[in-house]
């Protein structure tokens, strides 16, 4: 198919955002495929696809802001900083109130420089970071400048904290989630996420892959923002 422009997609758990990039391109016979920022296999919600001469946006729609909506889990430690991890350390949270949750969010607010944990896909001398995690290796990580515009409860199940947060490209959600729990001292991790904005897209815009992927080529064409829209939006 030759077609040109973006897709919005709502991710599924489970699949990784390359999986989704390959269905898509399989499935409707398109040269070039790409995505604008990676969403962890277990995340859902908003993945925009690059089709065609979109892949040309791929800067733009990266470097984006973003929002996402999360919940972490107090008193449990793990070694990638969310559920998929192994488990590093447990400790009592039941002392933990809701205001002190509050109260560390705020601090990270603002510009903050983070330490992008050892399970992620930068590359260090060409190997991602998670390949050498796997081996049990762990190498230097250098710190990076990030900005956290809002970070919210917004419903306390203690010891499930649900929030949401909107930040600049490449923030490590699951490391905010971390960092409260090491303030705090009882240790935290993330147990979910879903990104529910990226620039000006919204994941009220996506369409689930599922539903996507049993389309017709001539009613998955009418999904696709054109460059020409795009462009002119621009």
């Amino acid at each position: 198919m030759d077609i040109d422009g973006i897709l919005l997609v709502d991710k599924p758990a489970g699949i990784t955002s390359h999986d989704v990039v390959y269905r898509i391109r399989r499935t409707f016979k398109i040269e070039k495929v790409g995505h604008g920022g990676t969403l962890d296999p277990n995340a859902t919600g908003l993945l925009i696809l690059l089709l065609g001469k979109g892949t040309k946006l791929s800067d733009q729609l990266m470097g984006s802001d973003k929002r996402y909506r999360g919940t972490l889990r107090l008193g449990r430690t793990t070694s990638s900083q969310d559920c998929d991890g192994e488990t590093l350390e447990e400790k009592p949270f039941d002392h933990i109130t809701q205001e002190q949750v509050v109260a560390e969010m705020r601090k990270l607010e603002g510009d903050i420089y983070q330490t992008p944990p050892m399970v992620s896909a930068i590359k260090i001398n060409g190997v991602p970071l998670y390949k050498l995690a796997r081996k049990g290796e762990e190498v230097e990580r250098k710190p990076r400048l990030v900005h956290i515009y809002r970070y919210a409860l917004t419903e306390w199940a203690s010891p499930l904290v649900t929030f949401e947060v909107d930040c600049t490209k490449g923030t490590y959600v699951r490391t905010l989630a971390h960092d409260v729990g090491q303030s705090l001292g009882c240790g935290a991790s993330l147990d979910a996420l879903r990104r529910l904005k990226s620039g000006s897209y919204d994941v009220q815009q996506a369409k689930p892959l599922a539903d996507l992927m049993v389309l017709s080529p001539d009613v998955f064409r009418t999904c696709v923002i054109d460059l020409r829209t795009l462009l002119t939006a621009g």
